[in-house]
């Protein structure tokens, strides 16, 4: 069989849709080292001066008024109202894109955001493209914003997701229920006590493992300060990802903490620090929420962002992964009642486990390689 080409496109470099894609490129590189890949953030490939108006637009209504947000997204409304000015962009990036597919000339496309998804779609359509389009979704609830009928496979999380998607008009024969791509790395099993060790941890204290995704998003200061009244011994972890003011402020915090405070800007390890944790309190990203799944780690979901990360939160809960808290203000009370049950945190271990995907990334590898 000769070696595929494929392109892998996402939006914003650090994000859960790029690290989606860097695990696929990372699986087919496992399985076939002779693929060809492109690994693309299609924003700033066709709209670079855009790209920062619009991160920086969208940081802004996720911190300041998270509800306009709610409102646009997965609206129909919106959806529909929206159309015109979307085709125009679509129609302004096609020449771009010719230039890109003519040159590459790829097996398959693959977008794990709906941006670049729906351009692709819209351009497969017009010139009558014969690559493969394959959309994969990094959140558990399907927006409307993915479904395009140019799209050839949809990736969905689980296969209950799949049934949303169905009822959304996509035909069954399209939707492969393989997981959300995580580096499968995650799936080795690590030595927890040379990583205490590593870290200097102490063998029998909990570990609390705190995250805001890579952007270090959430009431993650109200959280710590929450639980330095916790009434037993902790150890925290916190990765604060690129928010340096937040990584400057917990610094001076943690010279003053009764608790044992491990910090970390925007790291690779989170692979080991997972290993570690007997609790996570995080943003439920989806790419994150996967790789806890697949660590079998209990969550604490803390005042999800309206729109997709509520949407993942209520999923979540409904499975019975994770606990919900509007109020971080609170987490030293959940959180002892928490330690204080270790057939609850083992409940919820067990939970994680039955959903969870950890083999993703390689499936979804394995069908892109056997796609004609």
């Amino acid at each position: 069989m000769p070696a595929k080409r494929v392109i892998l496109m996402y939006i914003s470099e650090v994000s859960g849709h790029h690290s989606a894609t860097l695990a696929i490129e990372k699986a087919l590189k496992a399985l076939r080292p002779d693929t060809e890949i492109l690994n693309i953030n299609a924003f700033h490939y066709t709209n670079p001066i855009s790209e920062k108006i619009v991160n920086r637009l969208y940081m802004g209504i996720i911190k300041a008024t998270p509800q306009i947000w709610d409102y646009l997204y997965d609206n129909p409304k919106v959806l529909e109202n929206t159309k015109k000015i979307k085709d125009t962009i679509h129609k302004f990036n096609s020449p771009k894109l010719k230039r890109l597919f003519n040159k590459f000339n790829p097996d398959v496309v693959l977008c794990t955001q709906a941006f670049p998804c729906g351009m692709v779609a819209d351009y497969k359509r017009s010139f009558n493209a014969r690559f493969s389009l394959v959309a994969v979704l990094t959140d558990f609830v399907p927006h409307s914003y993915w479904i395009y009928n140019s799209v050839d496979y949809f990736i969905t999380p689980a296969e209950d997701i799949s049934l949303r998607l169905q009822k959304k008009g996509v035909p069954p024969e399209k939707i492969k229920a393989l997981g959300i791509p995580i580096d499968h790395e995650f799936n080795n099993p690590l030595d927890r006590g040379r990583i205490m060790r590593k870290y200097r941890l102490q063998p029998g204290v909990p570990v609390i493992l705190i995250m805001g995704g890579g952007q270090g998003l959430g009431p993650i200061k109200k959280i710590v300060k929450s639980l330095e009244t916790l009434n037993r011994d902790i150890q925290e972890i916190i990765v604060t990802g690129t928010n340096k003011k937040l990584y400057r402020s917990l610094k001076r915090k943690a010279k003053k903490s009764r608790k044992k405070i491990l910090l970390f800007r925007y790291t690779d390890k989170i692979d080991e620090l997972m290993s570690v944790a007997t609790v996570i309190i995080t943003k439920p990203g989806g790419i994150t929420t996967a790789e806890v799944l697949t660590k079998r780690i209990p969550m604490i979901i803390i005042k999800p962002i309206p729109g997709q990360e509520a949407s993942n939160a209520a999923y979540l809960i409904e499975k019975k992964v994770a606990i919900r808290l509007d109020d971080p203000k609170e987490i030293n009370v959940i959180m002892e009642e928490l330690l204080a049950e270790p057939a609850r945190l083992k409940k919820l271990a067990l939970a994680a486990r039955s959903i969870s995907k950890p083999n993703a990334s390689l499936d979804i590898a394995r069908m892109l390689l056997h796609l004609s």
